[in-house]
């Protein structure tokens, strides 16, 4: 059988076929170069059509990793796919998801373990990186927190999966009048595995030539 037998070979090709088919021209170039991690990552060159962000999204997420800012994750998914190398300032990589502690605070006020999880974000909410990418819940609850207390992270990677509250959380963000920074992907799609693409991107884009390093 004839096929490519070297990763770099793989590599070259791949993004090159993603090019050649995904419509990127309304982008920016740093946000472009995220997208087609995206695209990459979900195997659907329509995923860039339903990507919705806010233009300086992406340098003003790189710029607070570049100053040490924190990742916050909605889930352990997420949260094992990020390439700590990759990483400006070896920043920390927060999930709280496993604290045993949620499945009663969820219990008692009746909410989600993902909502439960958001809250304890609040000391180093300020300033962070935002990535959810499984719960429509978090995303819904991480508007609440910040509409309460006026903390806001740099940026949101805001791409929950699902049937149930995913489109719906996501338009949240996208109509938000609380001036945070977002990407997201409109609808049902989504998922760890683009959110974790757009955020290695994120950390890889170099800020003043505005490059990214190949995997």
């Amino acid at each position: 059988m004839n096929y490519l037998r070297t990763g770099a070979e793989i590599y070259e090709e791949s993004f090159r076929i993603i090019r050649d088919e995904t419509d990127l021209a309304r982008f920016p170039e740093d946000v472009s170069r995220v997208v087609v991690r995206m695209v990459h990552a979900a195997g659907a060159t329509d995923i860039a059509d339903d990507v919705a962000f806010t233009p300086a999204v992406v340098a003003r997420a790189n710029a607070a990793l570049r100053a040490g800012a924190a990742i916050l994750c909605d889930s352990s998914m997420v949260a094992t796919g990020i390439i700590t190398s990759r990483l400006p300032r070896s920043n920390d990589v927060i999930c709280h998801i496993k604290d045993p502690a949620l499945a009663e605070v969820a219990r008692r006020e009746g909410i989600t373990k993902t909502m439960a999880a958001v809250d304890l974000w609040l000391p180093r909410l300020e300033g962070a990186v935002v990535a959810i990418g499984n719960a429509p819940t978090a995303l819904f609850r991480l508007l609440e927190v910040v509409r309460a207390t006026g903390v806001r992270p740099a940026a949101v990677v805001g791409i929950p999966v699902g049937f149930v509250g995913a489109a719906e959380s996501k338009e949240a963000l996208a109509a938000n009048d609380l001036g945070l920074e977002y990407l997201v992907v409109r609808g049902r799609r989504g998922g760890s595995a683009m959110t974790v693409a757009a955020v290695n991107a994120i950390a890889s884009t170099d800020e003043l030539t505005n490059t990214s390093r190949q995997d």
